[in-house]
């Protein structure tokens, strides 16, 4: 384990601009330096780098990111690896830290399970070259040696311990872990794959983490896929994704299918820019991915009830990720076809052609809503303004919602303020020219994160122990403000540079913190003096004190109408009432 200490410092050594412009050429914009995003597809800049506070953002698909962070994704690197290539780059040597006993125990047991999923994975290569019968089967397929070799494709022989040629300890908990052998009831272990070819699941790192097996002949389950694991969960991996990458990129587009077979056929047809699901629906997971890779995300299914209801539930499970400018459509093939029997009969040119014919979500959305209502009598579009509600209220893309609100109220007869009205959605109002902005209550931890992340020597000014008095309060959000107090606690006085992407990554309050950093973004571009930056903080955490209080006082009087409230709980009523009561500092 490399120590946090040693990433400070070499993040304190690199500079992000420099280590950016290395691969994408940066232009100066105010403060920061921006770019058209080199992960996805865009003609104007929505990618901009920090000098001030080291990192990368993008607000097309956002990616974001320290110096490492960039490393990794653009060159696809691990982690450990990227920290290697910088501190090489600045004349650091890599430390590491002794290992725990929990982890020189996991050590001991077996080697991790990334180099035992490659182990099997070669195994099974190798044994596809000395199987005639999946030869011929992936032959009969369509698909040349070139492709299997791209994708990995092997084959697991029948028998039920084959992968004990590969380790000398069949027993080793890691083959258990890894989801390639089980045992009994009485106690046998046996490979989990045979008589399948298998399709290796790769992360975008290019790790393999898991595997999908098709059965050769007739026989259920006809793809089994590896079980989750600690690196393999289906809900957040793509199948293919990692060699679609550069495909994607160029033709601006990516093609979401429902099984292995179809993004390799798809492939060997030329159509390189397809992934796939992991016998599971579309998570929102999958949706985030998707969007960071390409402007224009196209999902294909079968035309049957079953291949549009997966339409539907891809549909719902992408609304909150909605980005204005990326579009999502979806292709029902004809029925009876799936892609790989679609390209294989019809061709590249034949297959794409159907890509221009994809409908649009918005249009998807409005065509499920009005194909189970009677529009023509008021209780049917009544009935559709029911089921729209929430799906509407989800859109996370402010002209895409307003845009669809907009046609909805057309449909079913209504104004569009009226359609707003029952759909609970509150106009926000035009920004004045002035400069200062007052945040909304209802965020006003965030902002105060945002406003550290800025400027870390704000922290002079407050105290851990205001926060808390609000742990578990109903009114206040408890995941702003654990990650408040655990940033307050990291930067301490303010008066060492931290780079709090990199302290918060893989723990829980990452995605929060990414959240604040890119606000800090949008709090730099005001360009305000140091004073108004310090007033600006200062009222921040009073109104944050204020909604803490006022918590405070309705927990107490709800706690009131369930039981008396004890001397402590009315002193803290006073004390708090008190506090409200007190005019704000200036």
């Amino acid at each position: 384990m490399i120590p946090q200490s040693f990433i400070q410092d070499l993040l304190g050594r690199v500079d992000v601009v420099e280590v950016v412009d290395r691969h994408v050429k940066l232009k100066r914009s105010g403060a920061n330096y921006s770019a058209c995003c080199p992960f996805h597809t865009e003609k104007s800049p929505s990618f901009t780098v920090s000098p001030t506070k080291q990192f990368y953002h993008c607000f097309g698909c956002g990616a974001h990111g320290t110096a490492i962070g960039f490393m990794m994704e653009y060159s696809s690197m691990g982690f450990v690896d990227a920290v290697k290539d910088l501190a090489q780059s600045v004349g650091m040597q890599v430390p590491v830290e002794a290992r725990s006993e929990q982890a020189q125990r996991r050590a001991e047991e077996g080697p991790n399970l990334y180099g035992v999923l490659l182990q099997a994975a070669q195994f099974y290569r190798d044994q596809l070259k000395s199987a005639p019968q999946a030869i011929e089967y992936l032959k009969r397929r369509g698909l040349s040696g070139d492709i299997a070799k791209h994708f990995g494709i092997g084959y697991a022989p029948d028998g039920w311990q084959n992968l004990e040629q590969v380790f000398s300890n069949y027993a080793d908990k890691s083959l258990d872990a890894a989801g390639l052998v089980k045992q009994n009831e009485e106690g046998r272990r046996y490979d989990v794959f045979r008589d399948r070819i298998m399709f290796p699941i790769v992360d975008v790192r290019g790790n393999i983490i898991g595997f999908g097996g098709r059965v050769l002949g007739e026989g259920e389950p006809k793809y089994l896929n590896s079980p989750e694991t600690p690196v393999f969960e289906k809900g957040r991996e793509l199948y293919g994704l990692f060699q679609a990458r550069r495909a994607i990129r160029d033709a601006g587009c990516v093609i979401v299918v429902e099984g292995y077979m179809d993004v390799v056929a798809l492939a060997q047809a030329g159509v390189e820019y397809a992934v796939a699901t992991l016998g599971t629906a579309t998570t929102p997971v999958h949706v985030q991915k998707l969007l960071r890779q390409s402007d224009e995300v196209v999902f294909c299914f079968d035309g049957d009830a079953a291949g549009r209801r997966a339409a539907w539930r891809a549909l719902e499970n992408s609304l909150a990720h909605l980005v204005d400018g990326k579009q999502l459509r979806f292709l029902f093939l004809p029925d009876g076809e799936d892609p790989d029997t679609y390209v294989r009969s019809n061709g590249k040119a034949a297959f794409e052609g159907l890509l221009g014919k994809a409908v649009p979500l918005s249009r998807f959305l409005q065509d499920e809503l009005r194909s189970g209502v009677d529009i023509s009598a008021s209780e049917g579009r009544a009935k559709l303004m029911q089921q729209a509600k929430p799906l509407v209220k989800q859109i996370a893309a402010p002209m895409l919602s307003l845009l669809i609100r907009k046609e909805l109220a057309q449909l079913v007869g209504v104004s569009q303020q009226e359609l707003d009205t029952q759909f609970d959605i509150r106009n926000q109002p035009a920004q004045g020219p002035a400069r200062r902005v007052a945040p909304d209550a209802r965020s006003i931890l965030r902002t105060v994160l945002e406003l550290l992340v800025l400027e870390p020597q704000l922290a002079v000014l407050v105290s851990r122990r205001d926060l808390a008095e609000a742990a578990g309060l109903p009114g206040v959000d408890q995941d702003e403000l654990q990650v408040l107090d655990a940033v307050l606690e990291v930067i301490g006085f303010g008066q060492a540079p931290v780079n709090l992407g990199e302290v918060f990554r893989g723990l829980p309050h990452e995605a929060l913190v990414r959240q604040a950093e890119i606000g800090a973004l949008r709090w730099q571009d005001r360009l305000l003096e140091p004073a108004e930056l310090e007033a600006e903080f200062k009222g921040a955490w009073e109104q944050a004190m204020v909604l803490i209080r006022k918590a405070g006082v309705n927990a107490l009087l709800e706690k009131s109408k369930r039981q008396a409230l004890s001397s402590e709980d009315q002193a803290q009523y006073r004390l708090l009432q008190q506090a409200l009561s007190m005019p704000a500092s200036k």
